[in-house]
């Protein structure tokens, strides 16, 4: 069937009509902060400790906002006889922000957990040149990063959780007192009772009984009592 002339305009109205009646709620930022949801991306905070200075988020950002100078220290060695070794220390890690679009490749490319997204949206200024922003603020926008939601209960724990548990409780493991032995007033007394050999009583009690004929067979040397001796009877 086909629709009525007009049908489509009439719906369009009745949704112009039943939102006309009803009462608008306007929040008064910034009086009142919006509730935005966990996975927001606001603003892209720095973990500078995670930070090896690979590159790879400065390299593979499409607009090229991110940049990072380093040098390298020698490190002394571990042990001695060691060989020593060089790495490589942070020295700048800026964002421009007014040329960041906000697609997360750094953060999804960064191979040690050294970028993470942030609620905080409140970084607007008045001159284009100060949305450079330096790794000291995205320090402190870290600590604006929600928790990440908590895992399956039936999944499996993360390998990093586990190792560390396994580290903890070797290191607990080493670090416990040794068991207490035991008192002397204990020994003493272990010491003074009479050792036993095993095996003598379960010998005693498995051995059948000898067989005593004196009692049982009155007709062997030694009499039951109540009966006349061997060689008896005739003298009487």
């Amino acid at each position: 069937m086909a629709p009525l002339p007009g049908s489509g305009l009439a719906k369009g109205l009745a949704v112009t009509l039943r939102t006309m009646t009803k009462k608008s709620v306007t929040a008064q930022y910034p009086d009142a902060q919006p509730d935005l949801p966990p996975r927001t991306r606001g603003v892209i905070g720095l973990f500078e400790e995670n930070c090896t200075v690979c590159m790879l988020c400065a390299r593979e950002c499409p607009d090229w906002c991110i940049y990072i100078d380093s040098h390298k220290e020698t490190v002394p060695p571990a042990a001695p006889g060691g060989r020593e070794r060089s790495r490589n220390v942070l020295d700048r890690f800026a964002i421009d922000f007014s040329l960041c679009m906000y697609c997360g490749i750094c953060i999804e490319v960064c191979p040690f957990d050294a970028l993470f997204w942030s609620p905080e949206f409140e970084y607007a200024e008045t001159d284009i040149r100060e949305l450079t922003h330096e790794r000291d603020k995205l320090r402190e926008w870290m600590w604006t990063v929600p928790a990440p939601p908590a895992l399956d209960p039936g999944a499996e724990e993360p390998k990093e959780l586990a190792a560390a548990r396994k580290a903890a409780d070797k290191l607990a493991a080493q670090q416990a007192p040794p068991a207490a032995e035991p008192h002397a007033d204990e020994q003493a007394r272990a010491a003074e009772q009479p050792t036993r050999p095993q095996g003598d009583s379960k010998q005693q009690t498995d051995q059948p009984k000898p067989d005593r004929p004196e009692l049982d067979r009155p007709d062997q040397g030694h009499p039951m009592p109540g009966h006349p001796k061997p060689g008896q009877e005739g003298a009487e």
